[in-house]
This record gives structure tokens, sequence and C-alpha cells, in this order.
């Protein structure tokens, strides 16, 4: 077994200390250790190494020399005895994915941390993890769902990993945060919540979180209800104005405003506590899809560099599906709240210009360079397989629907790979669904002859068909008369007092006036534009009319004579006379 122990000296360096034990007979070998370049979950090669700091090693008393020889791997020579590494990380990323320290909170995923010995991956491993000395830090406590062998009751000690893949899929949070718990079939559930927190409800988030877990436990166990852990975290920041999560095996890492948790004196749930819902079911939906069912490219990962596939679509697209679906079958939003959200996610891709080049295929591959590496042009070139993927997962279980009479539907093709691909993950009989995989799986589960529809939705840019499948449910899709209104084709984000441009669609008005994002706006027909006012100081004009624009560019002051667009029309989603299904 390989032992790690995690110190926490002085909290105000933002440096987590760990060090790693080499008995003998692995240290006689010679060995090469490396950190992890990404964290699964996260498609962005994000060089943790660059945060290792003070790498050292001991045998005995003697200092043993520790070669760097590549980005993130290290090489130590043969010994004789045994070997003390000792390394720093330095943390302070406030984020889900890495790892943060400070007097008020430590939080930590192990791909940041623990520096893996290759070709022994394989071994049991354990970590101690120690508590910070000084009395502001006697109140600190660990949750984690990692295995807890040997603890104290604010759970520091001992914690055990199968192997090292396991090590690092069970975040840390440690401080001094508040906790509840629920049993959802039988199996515990523990929510931490670190960050101030006024008002907090917890009876009601428990209870919603429950009534939430429940619901996907059945989904993929309709008739056993049987989790596929022995218990569950949520691990929840809460932050200013943050928003974000990572999936891990029997638990997840999230960050939220503070103003998305239920208060005790909220009447009912608001947008920002059902968006967070929103949040908790997509990365709960996680341990089934994509923590146990994998694409094949990830069996196993290779945590030195990109892991590409095709399929991020099916993995992420139909989770982000499946996370507000979840929320209208248990009555947590209503059906008008879902249609408002979906009518949104609509407008959204159609929005995006990007949709007609790329494919939710290619964007899978892509997301490496692409989807995580944004920049002003990515509106006009991608497209998210987060939103799209959604969108084409609703359009197959409408279609499966309409074919079968509504006796088959999405669902049962998402039961179908749990039971061939993700029922038996992690006990050795481990595979993953490969690239050619789904569409022979989901046209024997339904009947249903899906392959030229997939290879359309999936594997080819362009538009999805969704305004008719969902009239033939009984949904009213009505347009806004958009017409009338005037536009520029631009996206803003505030600068100060000054409304800056971040993106310029392409085709658009402000293209063909030849504006660039990063324009800071000043003024439209001599009025001062500000970070609130531009929508209300265009709409005093018609589509077809040209105006003057005035811009600051690397500080030089330009004029623009712009011909205003139309704004391109909304829909509305409205329920009909007909019960829809899904």
């Amino acid at each position: 077994m390989l032992h790690y122990i995690v110190e926490l000296a002085e909290p105000q360096t933002h440096l987590f200390q760990i060090s790693l034990r080499l008995p003998r007979p692995l240290a006689h070998q010679g060995l090469h250790l490396a950190l992890p370049a990404w964290i699964p979950g996260s498609y962005l090669v994000r060089e943790f190494a660059k945060h290792v700091v003070c790498l050292e090693a001991r045998a005995g008393r003697d200092t043993v020399t520790v070669t760097k020889i590549d980005k993130h791997t290290w090489e130590l020579p043969p010994t004789e005895a045994d070997v003390m590494l000792t390394w720093q990380v330095y943390a302070y990323d406030l984020s889900v994915r890495t790892a943060y320290l400070d007097t008020e909170r430590g939080f930590f995923n192990g791909s940041s941390l623990f520096l893996r010995v290759l070709g022994q991956e394989h071994l049991a491993h354990s970590i101690e993890v120690r508590a910070p000395a000084g009395r502001q830090f006697k109140h600190w406590r660990v949750a984690s769902a990692m295995a807890a062998k040997r603890i104290d009751a604010r759970g520091f000690g001992r914690y055990e990993a199968a192997n090292y893949d396991e090590l690092i899929d069970h975040p840390f949070e440690l401080g001094d945060f508040v906790q509840g718990e629920f049993s959802a079939y039988g199996v515990p559930h523990q929510v931490v919540i670190s960050g101030r927190v006024m008002g907090l409800d917890m009876p009601r988030l428990l209870a919603d979180l429950k009534t939430l877990c429940q619901a996907q436990i059945a989904f993929f166990e309709p008739q056993t209800r049987q989790a596929p852990m022995s218990r569950y975290v949520f691990l929840v920041h809460v932050t200013a104005d943050g928003y974000g999560g990572l999936e891990h095996r029997a638990s997840t890492a999230l960050i939220c405003a503070r103003d998305s948790l239920p208060g005790v004196h909220d009447t009912e749930r608001s947008e920002a506590y059902r968006n967070f819902l929103g949040l908790a079911s997509h990365e709960y939906f996680h341990t089934w899809n994509v923590k146990r069912i994998k694409p094949a490219a990830f069996v196993p990962y290779d945590l030195n560099r990109e892991n590409y596939t095709h399929l991020l679509w099916i993995f992420e697209g139909f989770t982000s599906y499946y996370d507000d679906i979840f929320l209208v079958r248990t009555g947590l939003v209503s059906l008008e709240q879902y249609l408002h959200q979906l009518s949104k996610t609509m407008n959204n891709v159609e929005s995006q210009p990007g949709q007609a080049l790329q494919s939710v295929a290619e964007s899978s591959f892509d997301a490496w360079i692409k989807y995580y590496r944004q920049d002003e042009n990515s509106a006009n070139s991608i497209i998210s397989y987060y939103t799209k993927g959604a969108l084409v997962a609703l359009c197959l279980d409408l279609l499966i629907r309409q074919k079968t009479r509504q006796q088959k539907s999405l669902d049962d093709v998402m039961r179908a790979l749990w039971q061939h691909y993700g029922r038996d993950f992690y006990s050795g009989q481990q595979h993953g669904l490969g690239e050619d995989d789904f569409i022979p799986l989901a046209e024997r589960t339904t009947g249903v002859a899906l392959r030229r529809t997939i290879q359309q939705l999936a594997y080819s840019a362009g538009r999805l068909p969704l305004a008719k499948l969902l009239e033939a449910e009984g949904l009213v899709c009505e347009y806004t008369a958009a017409k009338q209104r005037a536009a520029l084709g631009i996206k803003t984000r505030s600068s100060g007092e000054h409304a800056m441009i971040s993106t310029v669609t392409a085709g658009s008005a402000a293209q063909r006036a030849g504006l660039w994002a990063h324009d800071v706006l000043l003024a439209l027909e001599g009025q001062r534009i500000t970070a609130t006012n531009l929508e209300s100081l265009l709409q005093r004009h018609a589509p077809g009319e040209r105006v003057t624009l005035h811009v600051f560019r690397q500080q030089l002051l330009l004029s623009f004579d712009v011909e205003l667009e139309s704004a391109a029309p909304v829909l509305v989603l409205k329920p009909g006379t007909k019960k829809t299904g899904v």
C-alpha cells in the first residue's frame, strides 16, 4: 500500500504539504512519479504540476536526487532504503477542479496533490489528513466519500482507496462547515455546505435532494432501487456569485451563489434555487452516466494527455437533458417552469452561428481545444455538446415515443446502457461504450431504426427538427414578433461604466460595419451608452435605419456607420391540450 500524508502547516500560505513513503522494495527499482495533467470530468489539460513546489526525497539521513524529466514527471534513482518524498502544492484556485487552502477552508482533488507512482497505480493507496495546529482551527472538520479507516471525531486521520484511480475520485472539504444528512433507498447521503449562508432552510434542501436522488436511483434500477454506491456526499461551497460542479463516483463538488440556496422565509422555490437543484441533479446523474457508463476512450483514463471521444454529447448532453427532466418529473419544478427553461436552451442554441458549422460529435472531440478554451469568436464557430446535446436527447426521446406510440423512450436506452456498460464497471468487468456502439444498442432497445436520424442529429451540423416533434406532443411553439426590434448582432459585457463588445455575430450588422470584439461602446447617435442602457437606446430606432456608433478601440476614438438589423425571433413554449409523455 502506498501511503500519503497531507499537512496544513500554514494555511495562510495556501500550501498543502504532502509526503509519500516508498518502501525499500519499490525504491530499490528506481521509479517515475507523475502528477495528472487533467482531472476526469473536465476536459482540458490544466498542467497541475505547475503548482508543485519544493519536491525533495530522503533515504534515512541521506538526500536522494530527484530529476524532473518532463513537465509533470520526476525520476527517482534506485536506492537501498525506504524513501520519503515531500513536496508542497500551491492551492489558491476557488473552483471544483483543483485545490484551495486559506485560513477559512481547505479543499482538494487528489489529482492536484498526489503524485502517482507509475506502474504501481493498481496498488491500494491511503492518505492521512492531519489537522492544522492552532486554536483558530479547533472547529475544522473533514468531509469526503472516501472510505475512512482510522479517523477522529472531526474526521482527521486515515482514509483508504483500492487504487490510484479511486484515490483521485474523492474530493475533500476541510473547515468549519455545516452539514445535514438524509437516506435515499437506504444509502446515507451527506450534504456539506462551506461558506457563509444566512437563514438556510436545511430541512427543505435535504427533502428536495432526497426526492431527486430517489427518483434517479429508481430510474436506473426500477426493480431493486439499488444505488451504485454505499454512501454519497454533496460538497457545496457558497460564494458571492459562483456556479459549477464536478462529478465523482460517490460525491460531487458544487459551487453556487448564496441566493441559490433556500431560505427559511422563502415561500416558493426561486429561479436561483431551481437552477441549483438542476446543477445537483446533473452531477448526481453522472454517478451513472460517465462515472460508470463511460466512453471506451476513458477506460482506463490516460492522465498524461487528452483522451479523445466523439461521444460527450451522450455523456454530458444526455445528462443535461435529464437533469431538468427529473426536476419536472418529481414536481420540484412545474411544467411551465420546465418549458420556460427549455425555451431558453432552444433560443440559446438557435442563436449560435456555430451550430451550422460544428456537430455535437465534433464538439465532443474538440472539447480539449475549443469548448474549454473559448474566445470572442467561439459562438460563431462551435456549438456546446451540453446544450445542443440536451436538445438532441430531447429529439430522440420524442421520436422514439412517437414511433412506438409511447411504448418506448430514451429512458429505456439509458437503462440498457446501464445494464450493458455501467452496472458492473467497478467489479472488475471494466469496458466502455465504443465509438460505434450507441446506435446499435439504441435500435435493439427500442425497435426503431435510428441510424440515419442520429447521423443527422449528432454527426451533422445544422438545426434540429424540434418544433415539429414538440407540436406532435401537444406543445405550442410561439415566436415573438421581433421584426420591429432593432439589433446590432453583438453580445456585451460590463467594463466599468461602459459596455464592451464580447462577441460579434458572424454576418451581423456589427460585423458588416467593422465593429470588433473588445471595442468599448461610447455613444449611439450622440447618446451615451452605459453598461445597462444599450437595448433601450436601440429600441428608439427601427431595423434598416442607419445610425452612428462611437467606440474606443485600443484607446482610439472611432466612428462607425451601422445599418441596424432585425432582432432574432424568440421562441416561447407553452403547454397545449395534449399531455406530453416526457
